[in-house]
Formats: C-alpha cells, sequence, structure tokens
C-alpha cells in the first residue's frame, strides 16, 4: 500500500509594504480640506465676482487737485529791492480744508446743491454701492466719505480729490461743487482773518474820531455860547483900539498944553479941550475893563484860557486820529499780506470710462484673503486633531 501524499506547502506571499503611521487618517483629512477649500473659498470668490461683474454698478471718477495758498505782498522796503512772491498757505489751513471736506457740513452744502441721495440712489440692483431711499444724515456722511477720497500731500500742501458718481456728468458736477464750497470756505477765513488783524486799530480809529467829533463839537458850542470866534483876534482888536485911544489921548494932551501956553484955561477953548480929554479917557477905562469881563460877565481872561483849553483838545484830537488812521492803514496792508486763496492746480476732470469699482484689485485681494483665512483655519484644524 502506498504512502499518501503530502499536503502541498503554502506559497509564499508577495512582501507587503510597511505601513505607515496614521496613513489611515490621510484620505478624511484631505477630503475635509477640500471640502472646507470649497465652502470658504471659491463659494465666495465665485458669490463676489459674480456679484463685480453682473451686479455693481459702474463708477466714473472726477479727479482736481488744490492747495491752499497765501499771497504775499511786497512791504515798501521789499518793492524798493524788487522782492515780492506768493508763498504756500501754512498747513493748519490746509488741515482746516481737509477736515471740511470730510465733514457733515460740507456733505450738507452739496446736498442742497446736487440732492446726494438721488445721485447716489439705485439705479441698479446694488446693495453696496449705492445708497438707500431712506438713508439718514450719518448714512450719506458715511456714503460720503467712500464716493470722496482726498489724498494730502503735507509736503507740498497739496490735497487731491476723488469724486466718484455713476454718471461722468455727476463726478464732474461733484468735483466742481467741492471746490467751490471750499474756495468759499477759504474766503470766509480769509476775510475773518483780515477782521481779527484789523479789529484792534479799528477800535482806535474809531474812539479817536468820536474824540476828535466830541473836541469839535465843544468848540462849536462855546463860540456860539460866547459870540466870539478867536477870543485871541478879538482881544488883539481891543487892543488895537485901546493904542488908538492912546493916540488920540496923547495928541489931545499936547494940543492942550499948547493952548494953554497962549491963553487962560478960562478960554473956551481950553475946555473944550479938556472935556475931549476927558471923553478918551473915560473910553480907555472902559475898554480897558472889557479885559475884566467879557460878553456874559464872565472874565475875559476866563473865556480866553477855555478857549486855549478847548482848542488844545481839539488839536490833541486831530493828532490822535492822524496817528490812529496810519495805524489802521498798516494794519489793513499787513492784513493785505496776508490774504489766502485756494489755487485749484487740476481743474474737475471728465470721465470717458468706469474705472470703479476696481474689480480685478477687489477680486485678487479678495482671493488672497480667503486664501490665507482657509489656509490658517486648515492648519489649526489638523493641529488640534492631531493632538487628540
Amino acid at each position: 500500500m502506498l504512502p499518501a501524499p503530502r499536503p502541498a506547502a503554502p506559497l509564499p506571499r508577495a512582501p507587503q509594504p510597511a505601513a505607515t503611521p496614521g496613513s489611515a487618517r490621510l484620505r478624511p483629512r484631505h477630503r475635509g480640506a477640500m471640502w472646507a477649500f470649497a465652502l470658504l473659498v471659491l463659494l465666495p470668490f465665485a458669490a463676489l465676482v459674480w456679484y463685480l461683474w453682473a451686479v455693481a454698478e459702474d463708477q466714473y471718477a472726477s479727479v482736481t487737485s488744490f492747495s491752499v495758498r497765501r499771497e504775499d505782498q511786497a512791504s515798501p522796503m521789499e518793492m524798493l529791492g524788487g522782492f515780492a512772491g506768493l508763498s504756500t498757505g501754512s498747513s493748519s489751513d490746509t488741515d482746516i480744508l481737509y477736515e471740511f471736506i470730510r465733514s457733515q457740513d460740507m456733505v450738507a452744502r452739496i446736498d442742497a446743491k446736487l440732492d446726494l441721495r438721488a445721485m447716489y440712489g439705485r439705479p441698479g440692483p446694488d446693495p453696496v454701492f449705492t445708497l438707500p431711499a431712506d438713508a439718514t444724515v450719518e448714512d450719506l456722511r458715511d456714503h460720503w466719505q467712500r464716493m470722496v477720497r482726498i489724498s494730502y500731500d503735507q509736503g507740498d500742501g497739496i490735497l487731491e480729490l476723488t469724486a466718484l458718481a455713476f454718471t461722468p456728468q455727476g463726478a464732474q458736477q461733484l468735483a466742481t461743487a467741492i471746490l467751490e464750497e471750499s474756495t468759499a470756505m477759504i474766503n470766509d477765513l480769509s476775510a475773518a482773518a483780515r477782521a481779527d488783524a484789523t479789529r484792534h486799530a479799528q477800535d482806535e480809529l474809531d474812539r479817536a474820531m468820536a474824540r476828535l467829533q466830541s473836541a469839535r463839537a465843544a468848540l462849536t458850542g462855546f463860540r456860539s455860547t460866547h459870540q466870539i470866534v478867536d477870543p485871541e483876534a478879538d482881544l488883539q482888536s481891543q487892543m488895537g483900539v485901546i493904542d488908538t485911544l492912546n493916540t488920540q489921548l496923547a495928541e489931545a494932551l499936547i494940543e492942550l498944553d499948547m493952548l494953554l501956553q497962549a491963553t487962560t484955561a478960562a478960554d473956551p477953548r481950553a475946555r473944550l479941550r479938556q472935556d475931549k480929554i476927558a471923553v478918551i479917557e473915560a473910553r480907555i477905562a472902559a475898554e480897558r475893563g472889557k479885559f475884566g469881563a467879557g460878553s456874559g460877565g464872565e472874565a475875559y481872561a476866563t473865556v480866553v484860557g477855555e478857549f486855549e483849553r478847548l482848542t488844545v483838545e481839539r488839536e490833541f484830537a486831530e493828532q490822535s486820529y492822524l496817528s490812529a488812521l496810519a495805524a489802521h492803514d498798516l494794519a489793513r496792508a499787513e492784513a493785505q499780506r496776508q490774504n489766502r486763496y485756494l489755487a485749484a492746480h487740476v481743474r474737475p476732470t471728465l470721465a470717458q470710462t468706469a474705472e470703479y469699482p476696481q474689480r480685478l484689485r477687489i477680486a485678487a485681494l479678495a482671493g488672497l484673503f480667503l486664501l490665507l483665512g482657509w489656509s490658517v483655519l486648515t492648519l489649526i484644524a489638523w493641529s488640534i486633531r492631531d493632538r487628540r
């Protein structure tokens, strides 16, 4: 009997690659990352691209550039040397103008001119770049700061303004209105500065004028009261009368002496000469008495003293007025030398193509940030999962 055959030995298995740690978790991790990429990157990016190219309204830009200047006119000494020029206005003026353009006051002024709610209202279904019909003043101001962009070069003091609107004409009208209101504001600042510079000099001039008028009125009242235009001239006139009477008195005395040498005192001619002498002496005494009392019984010396006092006050008031007038003219000249005005280097332009919104730039930046955000979230999720 033959022995039973032995069972065949099993064939050797092919060598299997060694399993690496965590190889079973690679596929779910990658699948989750792909889903997160689709939800967090692709889907928002596609929605943004669709909105920018299909929904967002075209915006036209009008650009203008201006600065605040100060006109420094040459002083008389500088004019002799030929030095004159234009200097840039102080940075504080430009800072004030910059804040004014961004302020609610400017928004209100432009809204009264152009009706910003109608200009920025929704011509289409664009909810981001248009203004709702029920927008408040604060909403209008916030939208204004998005649609009116200002760049400020502090080195040169130049403001560059870009006004956006849905039509080229609307953008140009907006930039022109802003330029006009800015010019009006700078003119108001300049007028206020001139008024401040001349206010003190004007007050001094007004006081000097009032003092001069009062002095002249007092002198006129004195002349009306005493019926004398110039007491000194009147005094000279009376002195002339007395001198004439003294001359006549001397002549009468000489005649009397000569007559008495030829006749006696009882001679009628001698008595006539004596009467004439008595009359002349009485007249001289009367004229001299006028120096003691004026027309109203007041001492003539007092009248002359009062007239001299009023005359001195008038002359002093005239000198004060002339000095105040010269100071006022000088203050006005100095204020005029610091006159401010707005110089437009670039007038508001009229756009031919819509440059805004900058779709490619917005899409590229949004895609980059979405990708960075997805990468950070993915790394954080993987790090947390590996620690478990």
